[in-house]
């Protein structure tokens, strides 16, 4: 079943950059997909709680497509939200392909207590905390 799901998530990666190509996205957009919202993980000089947050606020697919629908509305209808909706529609892309990136290599949203301990389970050894 693990196998399935890393599967899944290396489609809808696939998916992520696919339609990057599509839309003729330059080179470093690429890199910002590949490494750019882990930059939530600064969160964790904050602790382990704050830094949860951070990370999980910049990894979750949902807000993703929220900034995705948003740049699609606004293409279509005009919302006034005061951003180009390209750049909405290509942030929403960003963060659900690094996501979905990240939960093909086995990392997950973080829970509160440490930073190896996440919603597909724990990475690496569990380190007791004390």
């Amino acid at each position: 079943m693990k196998t399935l799901l890393k599967l899944e998530e290396l489609a809808q990666l696939l998916v992520c950059i696919t339609t990057m190509a599509m839309h003729a996205d330059p080179w470093w957009v690429y890199v910002l997909l590949a490494v750019g919202p882990d930059i939530g993980m600064l969160g964790y000089l904050n602790g382990p709680r704050t830094g949860a947050f951070t990370y999980n606020l910049l990894h979750h697919k949902g807000i993703a497509l929220v900034l995705a629908g948003a740049g699609l509305g606004s293409a279509w209808f005009s919302l006034p939200i005061g951003i180009p909706a390209p750049l909405l529609l290509s942030t929403g892309i960003i963060l659900y392909g690094h996501a979905s990136l990240d939960r093909t290599l086995g990392f997950g949203l973080k829970f509160g207590d440490q930073f190896q301990h996440t919603h597909l389970g724990w990475i690496g050894r569990p380190r007791q905390v004390t």
